[in-house]
């Protein structure tokens, strides 16, 4: 049975277009040029949320400086509200990589809105004489302003996710900081005992390093509310009205909310893409934080006999289909890997940026894509490490200590009492013969009893004391 269809036509010629589609001629080529990941662009909801919020800004502006009818900028602003409001997503059907610098994305929301934008006026789709995707709904504007633009706003909507996600998990941390401040155990630099310290401080310094992240991820966010928006082709403004730029910048913050600026020089922001790889050099350095921390979560928690087994990691599945009662590390894992992939991304987004060439970069829609993976991933694995792993850690309190007391470490709390040399003979016996760094110090005279143990209290070796 025959599929009811509409014509449509381009510059190209006519083709015929599924009749009940809010897309049109210009997104069905695009999909059949651009068969390469097979994941739409309303895969990122921000994304679309964003382009329609661009549309509605310039029908309002277009509408105020006298250029767009009354009835053609209400119809185009209702249709712009239903997509923020979620429908019609399932219509921005073009593939996230594509070429032409995101022409493809801009012309799929066109005829997305136009068509919408007709039957709110009464009319069919692919009527458009009535209402028509580029003379109305792109009036004063280009795809190279447009796209732009769009991938801000929705970097700025995604990254405020990332933000309470981060906050989350560094609550999280803090949170076992706490519960674990008096449980002394021994730390280590290269793998190898060091010197005694808390599980609490410990735990506090991945909470610190998130609240580091955050910080830097705030102020690299702040970077993208700097849009071009009215730039038009190349940064000129051609074919937009005086007073078009700052129009549209009103009504977008007006929309999104947001704080967004008009770029200086609109020139250089049309093929700059350097607030991209900041952006996603500071996403790189989180995905690096994490990645350690979960590191360490699989070291502490190894064994549980032939490892460290300092800790206990919640069990949230069979580890082995052939070894019975196996428990594997597997949130830190997964968010191991959402951190190689966040670098490599950081790679594709450095290489993009450095691919433009005068007064535009044609490879946004990687940059986009790249982005948008690594925030959404970066997010979704901070609420999982918070919720299914750290939150329910305990601590084996008794092997801790009892590591502590039997480390050949203990003798760096003496050395600035006994001296260098004692205390590296006193570390090597201790070594050697399985004594204890204490009972050797005691045996030989070199401090009395009394000092020993003060000088080995929890407060003393873990810094919370003067002496």
């Amino acid at each position: 049975m025959k599929t009811a269809s509409r014509r449509e036509h381009d510059l190209l010629g006519e083709r015929e277009v599924p009749a009940d589609a809010y897309w049109g001629i210009h997104s069905l080529r695009a999909m059949e040029n651009f068969p390469i990941t097979g994941t739409p662009i309303s895969v990122y909801p921000q994304l679309i949320d964003a382009l329609a919020a661009v549309k509605e800004a310039a029908a309002l502006a277009n509408e105020e400086l006298g250029l767009l009818a009354p009835e053609k900028a209400s119809a185009i602003v209702a249709a712009c509200r239903e997509i923020r409001a979620g429908r019609l997503h399932d219509q921005f059907v073009v593939d996230v990589i594509q070429g032409g610098a995101g022409t493809s994305t801009n012309m799929n929301a066109n005829e997305v809105v136009a068509n919408r934008a007709l039957e709110l006026l009464g009319h069919a789709k692919g009527e458009y004489q009535y209402l028509h995707p580029n003379e109305d709904v792109n009036l004063g504007q280009s795809t190279n302003d447009v796209y732009p633009t769009a991938v801000r706003v929705a970097a700025i909507t995604a990254v405020h996710g990332l933000l309470q996600a981060t906050a989350v998990l560094q609550d999280a941390f803090a949170a076992k900081a706490v519960e674990f401040r008096d449980v002394l155990k021994m730390g280590r630099t290269q793998l190898q005992d060091a010197v005694p310290m808390t599980l609490g401080q410990e735990f506090s310094t991945y909470a610190v390093m998130l609240d580091e992240d955050r910080n830097r991820l705030g102020e690299a966010v702040e970077l993208i509310h700097e849009i071009n928006l009215g730039a038009t082709a190349i940064g000129t403004g051609l074919n937009a009205p005086a007073g078009y730029a700052e129009t549209a910048r009103r009504h977008l913050a007006e929309i999104t909310g947001m704080p967004l600026v008009t770029s200086a020089n609109l020139v250089e922001a049309t093929q700059d893409c350097g607030a991209f790889v900041q952006l996603s050099g500071v996403l790189k350095r989180l995905a690096v934080k994490l990645s350690k921390t979960c590191n360490d979560l699989r070291l502490l928690s190894s064994g549980p006999r032939a490892g460290l087994n300092e800790i206990n990691l919640p069990a949230v599945q069979a580890g082995s289909s052939i070894m019975p009662g196996k428990v594997n590390p597997v949130i830190p894992e997964v968010v191991n890997q959402v951190a190689f992939e966040v670098i490599g991304n950081d790679i594709t987004i450095t290489m993009a940026a450095e691919g433009g060439q005068l007064q535009l970069n044609a490879f946004e829609p990687v940059i986009l894509h790249s982005l948008a993976k690594s925030i959404t991933s970066l997010r979704a694995a901070c609420l999982t490490l918070a919720d299914r792993c750290v939150v329910g850690i305990t601590a084996n309190t008794e092997a801790l200590r009892a590591a502590v007391e039997n480390s050949i470490g203990l003798a760096t709390a003496l050395n600035p009492h006994i001296g260098y040399t004692a205390a590296t003979a006193i570390a090597q016996e201790a070594l050697r013969t399985g004594r204890g760094v204490a009972e050797l110090t005691l045996e030989k005279g070199l401090l009395p009893a009394a000092r020993i143990a003060e000088l080995l209290t929890p407060e003393h070796l873990t810094g919370s004391a003067t002496a």
